[in-house]
């Protein structure tokens, strides 16, 4: 497990540190296929940090065990994201179809999904190599510049939402 973060006083916090995509660095853009509540749209990152900050989840797959109870998890403190000024967008090398299903049923219409291809999954450094069906579970929290403020790569999906929350509650928008 690891994870970097940037807190009010931009001082760094680290716990196991050694991501790819360190605290600090540029979000590499990308635009793909989403769904939120079951409607396809086109996700672009960069429209999306107009709006706020952006936590970007990656998770291995839609309706496997620990992705549904992540997604549950987020769900429920979807509210919470919102009133912190951040979207919350899950990502994994699923395709439309089964996002759109996932949307509704496990993130209950709370936040949008989207596919992330080969080259996203690459960029941010979470392509599994050894199942290149799926993705790691890692979280970013990135600020509406473009920088991430946190990482949080754990297989665990147990304290990704708490932690990315806190790291959205620490940002000044």
């Amino acid at each position: 497990m690891r994870t970097l973060v940037i807190g009010l006083a931009a001082a760094a916090i680290a716990t196991q540190a050694g991501a790819a995509l360190p605290v600090g660095a540029r979000a590499p853009d990308f635009v793909t296929d989403g769904a939120l509540g079951g409607k396809p749209f086109k996700l672009h990152l960069q429209d999306e940090l107009k709006k706020g900050p952006v936590v970007l989840y990656f998770y291995p797959a839609a309706f496997t065990e620990g992705c549904t109870l992540e997604a549950h998890a987020f769900s429920a403190a979807a509210a919470q994201f919102r009133k912190a000024g951040a979207e919350v967008i899950g990502m994994s090398r699923d395709e439309l179809p089964k996002l759109k299903l996932f949307s509704v049923k496990d993130c209950r219409n709370q936040f949008a999904v989207a596919t992330a291809s080969e080259q996203t999954a690459r960029a941010y450094d979470v392509f599994s190599a050894k199942h290149p069906q799926y993705t790691n579970r890692t979280s970013y929290v990135i600020a509406r510049d473009g920088r991430i403020v946190m990482v949080h790569d754990d297989p665990d999906w147990s304290q990704h939402v708490a932690r990315t929350l806190a790291a959205v509650r620490s940002l000044k928008h």
